[in-house]
């Protein structure tokens, strides 16, 4: 089997500074190709940084496909026969918005995603994407192409394993949230999930920060077609690079052995046809018409 080497850097962008953050990107992916990585993801929004004070602010920071930063993407990518994937404030149609990621291959760019499911105050300052997550060929194998929040919807991981992906990577700003103390982010747990029930690599690129008292979960991973860690995370959750060789022929073999498979165990006229939970009327009235039957019930 061929293995590349999967790269997720994990920096930590500035909203508001676009020209800083670009420099930071374009260093982290130099960084990354120099060692040995052909496949490098960046995290969610790495262009503008994240927490908006508004949707103007948003907007002033977004830019097009054709903008400097993605122009730096594109040319790392065609300079290392490399594959670049990273999350940006997309300057649409229209002055329009989105929260998006971009992959670039040798040859230029390869697809763009628009987030479907929108995070919290993403809301307020993007339009969700109309159309499904993509699937990209490269000389490395198929990639997937999510953003973070996406991760929580099995649905659509489901959907890109299933359309052929060999790695689904999804960008992310992932915001801290208690956990008890020793447990790994759920985020991790997700992603190991994510793999192992469709047999497929996943690659989240997680942030650093601080960014306007928002603290980043740091919780970039790269995990493998059984479930299990390949990278991650990195060391105390903060700035860092890590990385994989990982083997993307693994995931076409979706057998769980000589009577199982992740596809031929599918029963999907069983799915839509769910059956509801009884009204607790109709439990009780159940309840009751079975008691009314019962040998003791008819006792003299």
């Amino acid at each position: 089997m061929q293995s590349v080497r999967i790269a997720c850097a994990q920096i930590a962008p500035a909203v508001g500074d676009a020209e800083g953050n670009r420099r930071l990107a374009r260093e982290a992916v130099r960084e990354a190709i120099g060692a040995g990585a052909r496949i490098v993801v960046l995290p969610e929004l790495c262009t503008s940084g994240y927490v908006f004070e508004s949707a103007e602010e948003a907007e002033a920071l977004a830019q097009p496909l054709d903008g400097p930063a993605l122009s730096d993407w594109a040319d790392e990518a065609a300079r290392a026969e490399a594959v670049v994937v990273g999350g940006f404030a997309e300057l649409g149609e229209g002055g329009t918005v989105y929260n998006s990621a971009a992959a670039f291959g040798p040859a230029g760019l390869l697809a763009v995603y628009r987030k479907a499911h929108l995070w919290d105050r993403e809301k307020l300052c993007f339009r969700p994407g109309t159309e499904g997550a993509p699937v990209v060929e490269t000389q490395f194998g198929r990639i997937g192409v999510a953003v973070c929040y996406d991760l929580y919807f099995p649905e659509l991981t489901r959907g890109l394993a299933f359309a052929g992906a060999d790695l689904i990577v999804l960008p992310a700003n992932l915001p801290l949230f208690p956990r008890p103390e020793g447990e790994r982010p759920v985020e991790i747990a997700l992603a190991q999930a994510t793999a192992h029930v469709s047999k497929v690599w996943v690659a989240v690129c997680d942030r650093a920060g601080p960014e306007r008292g928002v603290e980043w979960t740091g919780a970039s991973c790269i995990v493998d077609p059984d479930g299990w860690l390949s990278a991650g995370p990195v060391d105390g959750y903060g700035e860092g690079t890590l990385s994989a060789d990982c083997e993307l022929d693994r995931a076409r073999e979706k057998a769980w052995g000589e009577r199982n498979d992740v596809r031929g165990d599918l029963r999907p006229e069983l799915y839509a046809t769910a059956r509801p939970a009884s009204e607790p009327s109709s439990i009780a009235s159940s309840s009751e018409r079975g008691a009314s039957r019962s040998p003791a019930s008819s006792a003299p």
